[in-house]
């Protein structure tokens, strides 16, 4: 199985402004559930503190091998929420694992 840790950073919103957009993001991304069959696995979780000087989303989603990581990568449903990714976000950090 792959593990594909994704953290993203939010441009400097109003708090109000920033809130939308992270429960905005976080339900694209859960959204995907059922859409792609190689995800077998997702859960996405905002920061507890709206401020962080860290990372403001996290996502975790398991995969059966890369190739099937792969496939989710050019997923014509998962290219969508890329877009929502460019619009809110300014960093983006992934880690990808065998587990």
């Amino acid at each position: 199985m792959i593990n594909h840790v994704v953290l993203f950073k939010f441009k400097a919103f109003p708090a109000d402004e920033k809130q939308t957009k992270l429960d905005q993001l976080k339900t694209a991304l859960l959204g995907l559930q059922g859409k792609i069959a190689e995800l077998k696995h997702m859960e996405v979780g905002s920061n507890y503190e709206l401020d962080a000087k860290s990372y403001d989303l996290c996502l975790i989603s398991h995969f059966e091998s890369v190739a099937d990581l792969k496939v989710y990568a050019v997923h014509p449903e998962h290219l969508k929420v890329l877009e929502l990714v460019k619009e809110f976000t300014e960093l983006r950090a992934a880690v990808d694992f065998e587990f």
